[in-house]
């Protein structure tokens, strides 16, 4: 499937597809290709009924380094039409943008830069080797921290996301300290086993009942967009939705009998 795109890689792997940035001497810096490319490989995902998991990798030392401001420059048609979609906030780059109901967990290594910071803040679960360094260079550049910022601030406190972004390319955060601060829920060391453990990880995830997760996001998502009230007024319509659905019956027997779990899911709801 990779040769069907020139800045990406997607596999697959039993129930887990992997998106992988694809751009290594560019440390997988965004180009008006790559801009094109993200959409339509996160549909090819997302429609796929054989993958239950997501997961967004990266190839080389950095995961990404924001966008590829040399290269948009000699592409006027590609800077025009992602000026376009900032404008309107209309961007397509990360699963949350395109909509894609999937569990997503994101791995990271080496730097994560500017625009990088995107990939971050959209995904739902996200893991870092030990080496990663976070870096919101907007400010540095004379741009001011937005879509990203403002994402990560529904994720973490205020005041960790404003100091990210006020200290600019001059004080990097570290792995140890994302983690302290929420930012990563696993820290991988060492980085090279930082595949293997997302992989794992995946797969984990993958056992429970396609359904029910997306389900969960929904609300879960919601939440963070919303009220306290009306996301949990909406979110008693998602529960509702699953009563009688072939896994919420399953699971449980499954789980009693001490067998496989929900239907299509080995390990159970």
């Amino acid at each position: 499937m990779s040769e069907e795109y020139q800045t990406l890689r997607v596999t697959h792997d039993g129930p887990v597809g992997w998106l992988e940035l694809n751009r290594p001497r560019a440390g997988n810096a965004m180009d008006g290709v790559m801009f094109e490319e993200l959409p339509r490989a996160w549909a090819e995902l997302d429609s796929d009924p054989a993958v239950r998991v997501i997961v967004n990798v990266a190839a080389g030392r950095d995961f990404c380094t924001g966008l590829d401001v040399v290269q948009l420059n000699r592409d006027p048609a590609a800077l025009r039409e992602q000026s376009r979609r900032t404008k309107r906030s209309e961007l397509r780059i990360t699963a949350w943008h395109c909509g894609v109901v999937k569990p997503v967990i994101a791995a990271l290594q080496g730097r994560v830069v500017g625009g990088g910071l995107h990939f971050v803040a959209d995904a739902d679960v996200v893991i870092a080797a030990s080496d990663v360094r976070f870096i919101d260079s907007h400010v540095s550049v004379g741009q001011a921290t937005a879509f990203e910022g403002i994402a990560l601030a529904r994720k973490l406190a205020a005041e960790t996301v404003m100091r990210l972004a006020l200290a600019g390319r001059h004080e990097p955060l570290g792995a140890a300290r994302a983690h302290q601060l929420g930012m990563v829920s696993e820290v991988v060391d060492p980085p090279e086993d930082l595949r293997e453990r997302a992989a794992a990880l995946a797969a984990t995830i993958a056992r429970n009942s396609p359904a029910a997760m997306a389900a969960t996001k929904r609300a879960l998502y919601r939440a963070l967009e919303a009220g306290l009230t009306e996301a949990c007024r909406a979110a008693a319509a998602d529960l509702v939705g699953l009563w009688g659905h072939p896994d919420q019956v399953e699971g449980p027997a499954a789980f009693v009998e001490k067998r496989g779990g929900a239907r299509g899911a080995p390990g159970g709801v």
